[in-house]
């Protein structure tokens, strides 16, 4: 029986009691997290990325990619803190798919050691379906926000049950996505969507249309890492 509840109480009193262990290497961690200096500096940090799209640049290049200069996208910004590679992408998956609430955040603190350049409120985190919420037992980018601090606007939400995107060709998940999201209350003139993986980005240019046609004037997205 999952009881999400005893497992998060049992992870905080572990976390409370003993002293933090590196959740890479088994080490001792630094600055009450569960990292070392020697990890934390491995890690495969994002930077030379487009402003619009967050998918990675050269050295040289200029603030958009081709595609972004192209076609805009609907975001008007987008920020990842990593690239999904390991240990990132190890620990991504064992928060997602293997209930380790404890990865998850780990993963918001290091999220917060690499914050977008620009304002980061209110946050609006990408909604599960409530069917799947309830067979997962927590929604990984509530929590990821939850878990930032900043102030959160939770009036988006997922209104059409969907196969998982990692299921589906870049094609196919733009349009499995069509009428997934649904907008509650007065939507706020900018917000920032959080997400835990952005791969070709269709689920948070989903959220952003909703968002739009509901009056949001900027939409922006910030997310633990970005699949090259």
């Amino acid at each position: 029986m999952h009881i999400p509840g005893l497992y998060t109480l049992a992870n905080r009193l572990a976390h409370t009691l003993l002293p933090p262990v590196c959740q890479i290497c088994a080490e001792p961690g630094e600055q009450d997290r569960e990292l070392c200096a020697a990890c934390c500096l491995a890690l495969p940090w994002h930077t030379d990325a487009c402003a619009r799209c967050a998918a990675p640049l050269p050295d040289d290049a200029a603030a958009l990619c081709f595609r972004c200069e192209e076609s805009p996208p609907l975001l008007d910004a987008a920020w990842a803190g990593f690239r999904y590679e390991d240990p990132i992408s190890g620990l991504l998956l064992r928060y997602k798919f293997h209930e380790d609430l404890a990865a998850g955040r780990l993963l918001a603190q290091l999220m917060a050691l690499s914050p977008p350049p620009w304002d980061a409120v209110p946050l609006v985190a990408v909604p599960l379906h409530p069917s799947r919420l309830r067979r997962r037992g927590y929604d990984q980018a509530a929590q990821l926000a939850r878990q930032l601090g900043l102030p959160r606007w939770q009036g988006l939400h997922r209104v059409r049950a969907t196969l998982p995107q990692s299921e589906r060709s870049a094609d196919a998940r733009r349009h499995n996505l069509d009428g997934a999201f649904a907008v509650r209350g007065d939507v706020p003139e900018s917000v920032v969507l959080v997400d835990d993986v952005m791969t070709t980005g269709s689920t948070l240019h989903a959220c952003a249309e909703t968002l739009r046609n509901a009056g949001c004037q900027d939409v922006r997205a910030w997310v633990c890492a970005r699949v090259p």
